[in-house]
């Protein structure tokens, strides 16, 4: 009932930057928040950052300081301006989002396909 496409992912030098984007559509009730998580290879999916539907943000130590996430409500859509990119930095970045699809419904996760962002000389 819910889809998140991302959009924004590439190639990029270290000390660039990229700027993903993801859309939630669908039957959607409302959001409780959005995010970003990405997975390298041979590791395991991590948080990078997570906005409330308040604009209370969350980040990853790791990205403090060089990642924003920013949200737009009336649109279901969650950005994540990335710079001073590092090789570590690449990996598949993921979007979710909390949604509920009916009011008397619990929240659940949704994930977006994924995006490949790649920090390399």
């Amino acid at each position: 009932q819910v889809q998140l496409v991302e959009s924004g992912g590439g190639l990029v030098q270290p000390g660039g930057s990229l700027r993903l984007s993801c859309a939630a559509s669908g039957s959607i009730f409302s959001i409780n928040a959005m995010g970003w998580y990405r997975q390298a290879p041979g590791k395991e999916r991590e948080l990078v950052a997570t906005i409330t539907s308040g604009g209370r943000t969350n980040y990853a130590e790791s990205v403090k300081g060089r990642f924003s996430i920013s949200s737009d409500n009336a649109k279901n859509t969650v950005m994540l301006q990335m710079n001073s990119l590092k090789p570590e930095d690449t990996a598949v970045y993921y979007c979710t989002a909390n949604c509920l699809v009916r009011a008397w419904g619990l929240s659940r996760d949704y994930w977006g396909q994924g995006t490949q962002v790649t920090v390399s000389s």
